[in-house]
């Protein structure tokens, strides 16, 4: 399994601290961990509008699994994110959030509040549910007497979330110009997802707009 980390700019200042938190479960699993930023020595802004366009890039290739970002109060990216083609992304402030999300909801990515209510220790709280998101299998239901309806209810939605939005590679040319040539200067994604994005299409597109 691989997990990206990238967050926006205005928490760029705990990217070292998200990294590590999944990096240390990746290991441990025998996963893989990448890092997208925004790093804190980087001048770069990146809003989370911007990084959730990515992060769809990165989900919608399948250059990557899943993807564990973050905003100030992290309502704002997961909306965005959900807004966007390959991905269905999950609030998660405590672990216990974070347990119920990858068992019932099954989804692909996950936004944490790295600024709202982060105070003193704010790290152990990060940890922790990190680890609870990965702690068992997705898609397993929860609870247990009521997996099976949570599993049909989870397939009915992901069916609806697909349904209901355009590809990337189609919605691309309809977005902001501004949008995508902001976006797309992020090279450390765009590369990756050039290098090993399976989809071909959108990597088409996006070599034509990049």
């Amino acid at each position: 399994m691989k997990i990206a980390v990238i967050q926006a700019s205005s928490q760029k200042g705990k990217n070292k601290m998200l990294y590590q938190c999944v990096e240390k479960i990746t290991q441990a699993k025998g996963w893989e961990a990448v890092n997208f930023g925004v790093f804190p020595e980087e001048e770069v802004e990146l809003s989370y509008v911007q990084t959730a366009l990515l992060i769809s890039m990165l989900l919608e290739s399948k250059a990557v699994d899943f993807v564990v970002s973050g905003c100030s109060s992290g309502q704002g990216m997961m909306l965005a994110c959900n807004s966007l083609p390959g991905v269905l992304c999950g609030y998660v402030k405590n672990p216990a959030d974070a347990y119920l999300f990858g068992r019932i909801n099954d989804g692909n990515a996950v936004s944490y509040p790295l600024g709202l209510e982060f105070g003193w220790a704010g790290e152990i709280n990060l940890q922790a549910t990190m680890e609870r998101l990965f702690e068992e299998p997705f898609g397993i239901g929860y609870p247990q007497q009521d997996a099976g309806r949570k599993q049909r209810d989870t397939k009915l939605l992901k069916q609806i979330n697909h349904a209901s939005k355009k590809s990337l590679a189609r919605l691309l040319p309809q977005l902001d110009i501004e949008l995508i040539a902001s976006t797309l200067k992020r090279n450390i994604v765009l590369d990756y997802v050039m290098e090993y994005g399976q989809d071909k299409d959108l990597k088409e597109q996006l070599k034509a707009m990049a």
